[in-house]
Order: C-alpha cells, then sequence, then structure tokens
C-alpha cells in the first residue's frame, strides 16, 4: 500500500441490523489489499437489492468479505496486493465485490474488475457490474437463452430487469415484462422490452398465452420465487428453463412435478455472491469478451434512477424498499 493512503475512511454501515435508518457515516480503517487484489478509491458505489437483505440482517457476507455492504463499485486503483498486475495501478474501473463498497476504499480481486472506457461516466460505471454479471450469467449461461427465443423477465424496470432487457435485446430475444403500474410498464417499453404486462391489472400467465399464440416463452427470469413458480410455470413452453435468482415472493412453491415432466422443463437458479473469486473471474473474463464491447461502443448503458450522497444511504435504502425507482440507485463516494 502507497503511503498517500489515509489509515480510515468514511463508510455507510450499521450497528444493528433494522430499517433504513440503522445506516450512518462511521470511520473504520482503510482496508489492505491482499494477494491478487487491488484497492479501490471509490468514486460511486452500486445499490442493490441484496443490500437491502443484508442491512435486515438476512444475507451475511461470505468468509473472508467485508461486513460492510455494496457489491459494485467504480473509481481508480490506488494500490495493488502482492501479485496484481502493476499495469493496473491509477486505472478506472468498476468492478464486482463481495462487499465493501458503501466505502471510500474497497479491496477487490483484480480479475473482478472491468475498464471503464472513455465516455462512460463514472456513476453509470458503477451501475452496471452487479446486474450485468446476474444477468449474463443467468439468462446465457443457466438459462442457455438464445437468438429468437421469448423471455419472461419479471420487475422490468428494475436494475436486474432494465439489464435483462437491454442484453436480450442486443443478443436477439424477444422479451415480454411484468411490472407494477401502467407508469412502470410504459417506461418498460422505453427501455426496450417487446411487451409489458401490468400485474396490479391483467393476469400475466394470460396475457404471455396471447402474446405467444399460445407457445409460451422459452425462458423465465424470476426474481419473485413463492406463489410466482407455479404461474411461472404456465407461461413456459415446452423444454422451457425457469431461472430464479431472488426470493421477494416467499421461499416455498408448490408445483406438479408430473407437469415438470411430461413438457420436459427446466427448474435453476443461483446466487452470486458466494460463488468462488475464480469462477467471478472466469465471468468477467465472458463479459469481457461478449458484452463489454456492447458498453465500450456506447450500445449498452445503465438505466440510472437517482444518485445519493454517501452520507444519504438511509434514504437510498428507503428509495429502493418503496419500489418507485426506475433503474439504479447508485451513492456518491468520491
Amino acid at each position: 500500500m502507497t503511503d498517500t493512503l489515509p489509515e480510515t475512511m468514511q463508510a455507510a454501515h450499521y450497528e444493528g441490523t433494522g430499517g433504513p435508518e440503522v445506516l450512518h457515516l462511521m470511520t473504520v480503517p482503510v482496508p489492505v489489499p491482499q494477494a491478487g487484489e487491488v484497492l479501490i478509491k471509490v468514486a460511486f458505489a452500486g445499490v442493490n437489492r441484496p443490500d437491502v437483505i443484508q442491512r435486515q440482517g438476512f444475507y451475511p457476507p461470505p468468509p473472508g468479505a467485508s461486513p460492510l455492504i455494496g457489491l459494485e463499485v467504480s473509481g481508480e486503483i490506488v494500490a495493488l496486493g502482492e501479485g496484481a498486475d502493476p499495469g493496473l495501478l491509477g486505472k478506472q474501473v468498476c468492478a464486482l465485490t463481495p462487499g465493501g463498497g458503501y466505502a471510500q476504499y474497497c479491496r477487490v480481486p483484480a480479475g473482478h474488475c472491468l475498464p471503464v472506457p472513455a465516455g462512460l461516466p463514472l456513476d453509470q460505471a458503477a451501475a452496471l457490474p452487479e446486474t450485468l454479471f446476474t444477468v449474463w450469467h443467468n439468462v446465457f449461461e443457466r438459462g442457455y437463452a438464445r437468438e429468437g427465443e421469448t423471455m419472461l423477465v419479471h420487475g422490468g424496470t428494475s436494475g436486474i430487469g432494465s439489464m435483462a432487457i437491454m442484453l436480450g435485446k442486443h443478443f436477439g430475444l424477444t422479451v415480454i415484462v411484468t411490472c407494477g403500474g401502467a407508469d412502470k410498464c410504459a417506461e418498460a417499453l422505453k427501455i426496450g422490452a417487446d411487451h409489458a404486462i401490468d400485474y396490479k391489472a391483467q393476469d400475466f400467465v394470460e396475457e404471455v398465452g396471447r402474446i405467444t399464440g399460445g407457445k409460451g416463452v422459452e425462458l423465465v427470469l424470476d426474481m419473485v420465487a413463492g406463489d410466482y413458480v407455479p404461474r411461472n410455470l404456465k407461461c413456459l413452453a415446452d423444454d422451457g428453463r425457469h431461472v430464479t435468482i431472488a426470493v421477494q415472493g416467499g421461499l416455498q412453491a408448490t408445483i406438479n412435478m408430473a407437469e415438470v415432466m411430461r413438457r420436459r422443463l427446466h427448474l435453476t437458479g443461483s446466487t452470486l455472491r458466494p460463488r468462488s473469486d475464480a469462477f467471478k473471474t472466469m465471468l468477467a473474463q465472458e463479459i469481457a469478451q461478449h458484452a463489454w464491447p456492447l458498453v465500450v461502443a456506447g450500445k449498452l448503458r445503465p438505466v440510472m434512477d437517482r444518485a445519493f450522497p454517501l452520507a444519504e444511504a438511509a434514504a437510498a435504502h428507503a428509495r429502493m424498499e418503496a419500489g418507485a425507482h426506475i433503474g439504479k440507485i447508485v451513492l456518491k463516494v468520491g
């Protein structure tokens, strides 16, 4: 670590789990990058649903990760751990982190960083990694999405939903989304969705059947789980794939396994944070090869909602929990 770095920093964290109000600024030690890691001076940090769940006490960090909240950041690499490429020093990057993003400095495995191209503002750069890594892995690797197929995405105006729309369209998918309200449906269509269903006013199972002419969709990206699962399965075409990435509607689902067998349905899911550093590095390499060129060319940009100062992390969490946001919320740190 260089001599010019401070010993302490400001971070938005909590001493006891609870509502958004438990978040406040505190002084903590600047982390020291370990072997293969870099230290990023954080400019912006993305705010994500798992951050809220961690603050509530239901999503503890994996072993060895920072206890601080924050799964994605952008900023400048200011120090290197043993074995990290010396050429990275001074580079502007965005990164997927195992934790620690809501702070002035964050240590990250070097392999989880992506270069910030010219023309990409740092607030937008911080809003990319978590959704891009999650959607790429679950739609294209676990969900085997292919050009010409149709995908159903719940929560079409969320960070994940908006990224799924944009990536899906770039790779030749027809994208159907569900949203809560006509205004959010209109926003989802602006983002690029082919069809938007207001789940508060319409039965999404019936609407998917109507849109697809009774065939169903090849893929469902599910963030709800619970009682949505049997309804999602009714939306699938034969040999369809159902990928769960969150359980906002409940942990348990009751499904007809005979229907799964008869129609050869595939059910899978994943959560990214506990995966190994090596896995995330391989995922970053695949994204760098296949998706990052869209970012470099200016063709892929996150849908941005609002930026809050780090000191107002509680307000950022309250906005996310209220559900009125469209796209990504970020914290301005640097």
